[in-house]
């Protein structure tokens, strides 16, 4: 008798057998001689590629904003200073001078705190697209784990692997002097030191026409620009450290050190 086979939604028909219903491959465990189903890598990747281009795009976005901030701050500035310096040349008195000061300064002072803010907040959401880019590495690295010799950005979404993407070393609870000169460099701490030395500015124009002698208002002065540049970088990095402690690793550096043997992860 010729045996006939045919597949029709998912039962087995067979001549001289009983009628037995196949369930799919996706709902029972896999046995020997089942037929591999091949991933979709090629698919898989153009997903990945596209989030990345994402992530790449928004953090470029961040940093035009940043610069475009930071450049509305300074004009801002500028201009304070200019028309304070061609006032103070027709106002005899100084009494003019002084309350135009003030009001200048104090406006020039709210934006550059707003400028400090915003920037804090655009650090943070590019920290987080560092994460998302490290976590797109990882799932390259495990379609194609034989090109992990070529990567020098990190492949992991904690701290340790997106300050290795940002080359920085920043761990949160810990400080050395070497963090604090880094922290000097970026925009925050460069901005944040000017609008301090404007509050102190201001601070010392306010002593000095509430009838302060010249030496107590600077000294006010100075004390009030040291006082606003601590808090400024001291709220700066708490900000950093409250992000970075609640990063969703999915993906964290392994320990060599816990698990008792060398690890060829570098990222």
């Amino acid at each position: 008798m010729d045996t006939h086979r045919r597949h029709e939604s998912g039962v087995r028909r067979e001549a001289g057998q009983k009628v037995e219903p196949v369930p799919p491959l996706e709902g029972r465990a896999k046995r020997a001689g089942d037929p591999v189903i091949p991933a979709d890598p090629g698919g898989r990747l153009q997903v990945l590629s596209t989030e990345h281009w994402s992530l790449l795009t928004t953090r470029s976005l961040a940093y035009s904003e940043s610069f475009s901030r930071v450049e509305m701050f300074l004009a801002l500035l500028t201009g304070a200073v200019v028309a304070l310096a061609l006032l103070a040349q027709v106002d005899r008195y100084h009494e003019v001078f002084t309350l135009a000061a003030v009001l200048l300064l104090s406006v020039v002072l709210f934006a550059g705190l707003a400028t400090v803010g915003r920037l804090t907040t655009l650090n943070q959401e590019d920290l987080r697209c560092v994460l998302g880019m490290n976590r797109l590495r990882r799932a390259y690295l495990d379609l194609y784990p034989e090109l992990e010799a070529y990567f020098l950005a990190g492949s992991h979404d904690d701290l340790q692997g997106v300050m290795l993407t940002m080359n920085m070393d920043m761990a949160p609870g810990r400080w050395r002097p070497a963090d604090a000169l880094h922290g000097l460099q970026t925009l925050p701490a460069m901005l944040g030191t000017i609008v301090a030395a404007v509050a102190g500015v201001l601070s010392g124009l306010v002593a000095s026409r509430l009838g302060a002698g010249g030496l107590p208002a600077v000294a006010l002065a100075c004390g009030v620009f040291s006082g606003c540049a601590a808090l400024l970088w001291l709220l700066t990095r708490r900000s950093f450290d409250a992000l970075a402690a609640r990063l969703p690793a999915r993906f964290p550096s392994e320990e060599p050190a816990a698990r008792g043997q060398p690890s060829t992860r570098t990222g």
